[in-house]
């Protein structure tokens, strides 16, 4: 979605565990979503760095019902995405009762996805499908384990056996993802947890099911101890790059601020250089800066800063909380606007109407034209129904409210004239001087008068929505909400400040 020169992040913002696949020139690539529905975004590139999101996998309740009772930070998990016999698989955890691994397919991969198949007899998380000469399709779990599957039925073959799992006292073997390359089977996992431990491991064998031989410089990717801008790296897949050399994609974080580093976008999507010495992968530096490709960039249209609202259905990157039902979210009620009426209140509440964006860019500008006028709601910064800050107008008043934690407050009140109002946040660095307390960044919510001077009601310190705070795997994601009654927005813009 880049719309500047080749850099990483390649797809910044809460997206991670990216799978990819690619198909003649074009590659398609998917994300975890988590509690937001529609879920498991889907983007296409022709050059491995400049995406556009063209749908989500999981669109429609038939799919997936993601209920109240569902945490945040549970929901859809960890998809893996392959081409295989003309048609598009992708294998993803809907993590809840009565849940499990489910398998979709699509000729097309902007859609319309299958119904799931699901693999009952297959537990765990973080599915991987591959299939070999005979056709035999080998589904392998975190732990790792691996069991043959017919992914038409989701019928299993055997027992499901434990395989290569890193090396001993390894936490958290996970991310498996199983490729023919060569003369070897290769199957790559992620260990020492999703947090500053990450890292990426591989391990080789002449079958499928092993056995396997640990490369002896395991890990081929870790940005632990050192002072990398990017953390947490790890659940990585491979592919080819369109010059035919072999490349990674890879989640990993960029904390801010001072001791411990917060990150706040949630775990994003890197890309990373691999070659191969003695038929083992060597992972290239994680940089920022990817001027220097050796293949042609195809940039895709760039994103639209606005949305106005003009159409019958939403945009694919826009997510709502568990679901979204049309009775509580549409753009055809009044046209040009998207109305949302409220169901359970705050967005303290797990049912709360909300349909927002990620954010993607450290420093960025948010802004909403609002219709109190039959209800109550505003712009929010929501990780989770724990952390948030929010500015809303009901009436003739608008109020910050904060959430952290426990405690939730009022902030401030101003009144304001009747009618419709801009509420407005930006996200900026700290101001100076800085210091090991210094947080990640500030987030400034207030509203803007008629002569489009924005006021600021608060300034909220944002280390309090992230991870290293509120715990869980998302990242923050910015929009709209409905807390009392039915709301009215005529558009939404989202300006970055920075990359």
């Amino acid at each position: 979605m880049s719309d500047t020169g080749p850099a990483n992040p390649v797809i910044p913002g809460f997206h991670p565990d990216p799978s990819i696949c690619r198909v003649g020139g074009d590659y398609y690539l998917a994300c975890s979503s988590f509690e937001y529905f529609p879920g498991v975004p889907l983007f296409h590139s022709r050059d491995l760095v400049h995406w556009t999101q063209i749908g989500n996998v999981l669109d429609r309740p038939g799919q997936l019902r993601l209920t109240a009772d569902v945490p945040s930070s549970a929901g859809v998990y960890a998809p893996t995405l392959r081409h295989h016999d003309g048609r598009f698989w992708l294998i993803v955890t809907d993590v809840r009762e009565g849940g499990g691994h489910l398998i979709v397919t699509a000729t097309d991969p902007a859609g319309p996805w299958s119904d799931p198949v699901r693999l009952p007899d297959v537990p765990g998380i973080d599915p991987d499908l591959a299939w070999d000469e005979d056709g035999t399709c080998w589904c392998t779990v975190a732990g790792v384990s691996q069991v043959r599957i017919d992914p038409y039925t989701g019928k299993t073959y055997g027992p499901l056996r434990k395989t290569w799992s890193g090396a001993p006292g390894d936490k958290a073997p996970e991310a498996p993802h199983l490729y023919r390359i060569g003369d070897y089977w290769y199957l790559l996992i992620a260990v020492g947890g999703t947090e500053r431990g990450h890292g990426v491991a591989v391990a080789r064998g002449r079958r499928p099911d092993g056995p396997f031989e640990p490369c002896p410089a395991n890990p081929i990717l870790t940005h632990r101890s050192t002072d990398h801008p990017v953390q947490n790296t790890g659940h990585a897949d491979l592919v080819q790059a369109p010059d035919g050399s072999w490349w990674m994609v890879l989640l990993g974080v960029r904390p801010r601020g001072g001791t411990p580093g917060w990150h706040v976008l949630g775990r994003e999507t890197f890309l990373a250089p691999v070659t191969w010495v003695d038929d083992w992968p060597v992972v290239g530096e994680v940089a920022l800066d990817l001027s220097d490709l050796p293949w042609p960039l195809v940039p895709g249209p760039e994103e639209e800063r606005r949305d106005d609202f003009d159409r019958n259905a939403l945009r694919p990157a826009w997510i709502s909380v568990r679901d979204r039902p049309a009775e509580h979210c549409t753009t055809e009620e009044r046209p040009g606007w998207l109305t949302l009426r409220a169901r359970d209140g705050s967005l303290d509440a797990p049912g709360v109407v909300f349909t927002g964006r990620r954010q993607q860019h450290p420093s960025c500008r948010a802004r909403t034209l609002v219709d109190p006028s039959e209800g109550c709601g505003g712009l929010a910064v929501r990780l989770d129904e724990r952390h948030h800050y929010a500015v809303e107008a009901s009436g003739t008043e608008v109020r910050v409210v904060a959430r952290v934690g426990p405690l939730r407050t009022v902030v401030a009140t101003h009144p304001v004239s009747d009618g419709p109002v801009v509420l407005g946040l930006t996200v900026t660095d700290p101001p100076p001087p800085h210091g090991p307390c210094t947080g990640p960044d500030v987030v400034s919510l207030g509203y803007e008068q008629p002569d489009g001077t924005f006021t600021v009601l608060a300034a909220l310190d944002g280390r309090y929505l992230s991870t290293e705070v509120a715990g869980g795997f998302t990242g923050r994601v910015i929009g709209m909400y409905a807390a009392a009654g039915t709301v009215h927005f005529d558009w939404f813009d989202y300006e970055p400040l920075t990359s």
